[in-house]
C-alpha cells in the first residue's frame, strides 16, 4: 500500500532539524542529548536524532507525550492522581544535565487539549508537575546547559490555528509558518541565523550601554512603568551557557529581554493579544500593579484561570521578564495567532509573570539566589509570557535622574 504524502515539506523539516542541532544547541562531540516531544512530532524527532549523531552526540534519549494518554488520565484517573507527578523522571533529567547533557524540547501540543477538563484538576496537576520539575528546570532556567525549543506542526495544533481548513491544508500552512519564523525557508539557514543573531546582539548592546533604570510603556489601556533590576543585563538571540557553549534557546526568536525589579512596577497595562494557557484562552487581560505586585486583574475571557495562575505562589503576581519585539517582526507580520507562546511572544513586546532568569544580571552566573533576590530578581514556580506591545504602544527608557530616551515609537525601534 502507498502512504499519502505528508503535507510537511521534508527538505525544510530536515533543515529545521539541522538548525536545531547546529544553531539551537551547538551540540558538542560526545555530548548527550535529552529530548522531549509529542508523539505526532516523530518525523522531526528522527531527523534531529540523525543530525545529533552526525554532530557526534554521545547518546540521544527521547521522552514522548501522547494526547490520548493525557486525556485518559483526566477521564479515568482517581482524584488523588492529580496531586502527583513523575519526580523520579525529572530527577533523572536533572542528573543528566548535571552530567553535561543538552536539552531539546519539541513543542506542538494541542493548545486546547484540556479545554473541557475540570480546571481544578488541571491546576493541581500543573502545580504538582511544576514542583517535581524544579530540579531539572533550575538547570535550564539558570542556563547551566545548552538547550533549545523548536516546533512541529502537530495536526491537532494546526486545526486550532486554521480551524476552517481541512487537516492536511492546516498542517501545511502551519508547517510553512513554522519554517518561515524559524528562518529555515532560505538557502542557508545557518548563515541567516548568524546575521539575525548579530542584529539582536546590537540591540542588546545598545540597551546595556544606556543603563536605563526603568521602561515606560504608554498606549491604549496602558500606562506602565517597569523598573529594571539592579545590575540587569539585556540578552537576545544566541547566548553562552555556563558550560561555555553558545546556543539559541528559542527557535524562533525576535526578542531582546531582561529582568524587571520585582518591587518596582507601577501602573496599569492591557494585553494586545490573547494568551493561550493550558487549554484556556485568556483575552483582554487588564492588570494594575502597585509596588511591583498585581493588585487587580481582569480579563474578558478566562478570568478565573488568570486568577488561579496569579495565586500559584507569592512571586506569581510579580514580573520575571520584560522583552522588546518590534511590531514588524516576521511573526507579527504573518498575522497568525499561534496559540503557542514560543511564537506569539515573538510577535510583540511582552512581560512574564513569575520566575526571572539569573543570566539577565551582570555576572549572573556567579550570583547566589540571595544576591539575585536583593537586586530585584523574582522567584516563582511559574513563568508565563503575555503580549503588551502593538503599533500603538510607545516605550521610553527612563534613567535614574529622570531623563528619558525614546526606545520604541508606534511599535518600532526608535
Amino acid at each position: 500500500m502507498t502512504h499519502p504524502a505528508s503535507p510537511v515539506d521534508p527538505l525544510k523539516l530536515d533543515k529545521l532539524a539541522e538548525v536545531a542541532v547546529r544553531v539551537g544547541l551547538q551540540l558538542q562531540k560526545g555530548q548527550d542529548l535529552v529530548m522531549t516531544a509529542p508523539i505526532a512530532a516523530l518525523p522531526l524527532v528522527r531527523l534531529i536524532t540523525k543530525h545529533a549523531y552526525m554532530a557526534g552526540a554521545g547518546l540521544v534519549s527521547t521522552f514522548y507525550a501522547d494526547e490520548e494518554a493525557t486525556l485518559a488520565r483526566y477521564r479515568h484517573a482517581p482524584d488523588e492522581s492529580f496531586d502527583r507527578a513523575s519526580d523520579w523522571l525529572y530527577e533523572g533529567m536533572a542528573k543528566a544535565y548535571a552530567n553535561g547533557a543538552a536539552r531539546l524540547a519539541i513543542a506542538g501540543d494541542n493548545p486546547m487539549l484540556l479545554a473541557n477538563e475540570e480546571p481544578s484538576k488541571v491546576a493541581r496537576a500543573n502545580k504538582a508537575n511544576s514542583m517535581a520539575y524544579k530540579p531539572a528546570l533550575e538547570k535550564i532556567a539558570n542556563f547551566d546547559i545548552n538547550w533549545n525549543i523548536v516546533s512541529y506542526p502537530n495536526p491537532s495544533w494546526a486545526k486550532q490555528v486554521f480551524p476552517n481548513d481541512p487537516e492536511d491544508v492546516a498542517v501545511e500552512k502551519l508547517a510553512n509558518a513554522i519554517f518561515a519564523a524559524s528562518r529555515v525557508d532560505v538557502a542557508d539557514p545557518v548563515a541567516a541565523w548568524a546575521t539575525h543573531n548579530a542584529n539582536l546582539a546590537k540591540r542588546s548592546a545598545w540597551l546595556n550601554g544606556e543603563r536605563f533604570s526603568a521602561l515606560h510603556f504608554t498606549g491604549p489601556g496602558t500606562d506602565l512603568t517597569v523598573g529594571l533590576a539592579d545590575g540587569h543585563e539585556w540578552h537576545g538571540g544566541a547566548s553562552t551557557a555556563k558550560n561555555g557553549i553558545t546556543c539559541n534557546p528559542n527557535i524562533p526568536t525576535e526578542e531582546v529581554f531582561t529582568t524587571p525589579h520585582a518591587l518596582r512596577v507601577e501602573g496599569h497595562v492591557s494585553s494586545t493579544k490573547p494568551l493561550s494557557h493550558q487549554g484556556t484562552l485568556i483575552d483582554d487581560i487588564q492588570v494594575r500593579f502597585e509596588g511591583g505586585r498585581i493588585v487587580e486583574a481582569k480579563a474578558s475571557k478566562g478570568e478565573a484561570v488568570l486568577n488561579k495562575v496569579l495565586d500559584t505562589d507569592e512571586g506569581a503576581r510579580r514580573l520575571g521578564e520584560v522583552a522588546l519585539v518590534p511590531h514588524s517582526s516576521p511573526i507579527s507580520a504573518s498575522g497568525i495567532l499561534f496559540y503557542n507562546t514560543l511564537f506569539d511572544e515573538n510577535a510583540s513586546c511582552h512581560i512574564a509573570l513569575g520566575q526571572c532568569y539569573s543570566k539577565c544580571f551582570l555576572d549572573g552566573a556567579s550570583l547566589t539566589p540571595e544576591q539575585i533576590r536583593a537586586q530585584g530578581g523574582n522567584e516563582s514556580l511559574i513563568h508565563i509570557d503575555w503580549m503588551i506591545g502593538s503599533d500603538k504602544v510607545d516605550i521610553d527608557g527612563v534613567r535614574a535622574d529622570g531623563s528619558r530616551t525614546p526606545v520604541m515609537r508606534a511599535g518600532e525601534w526608535a
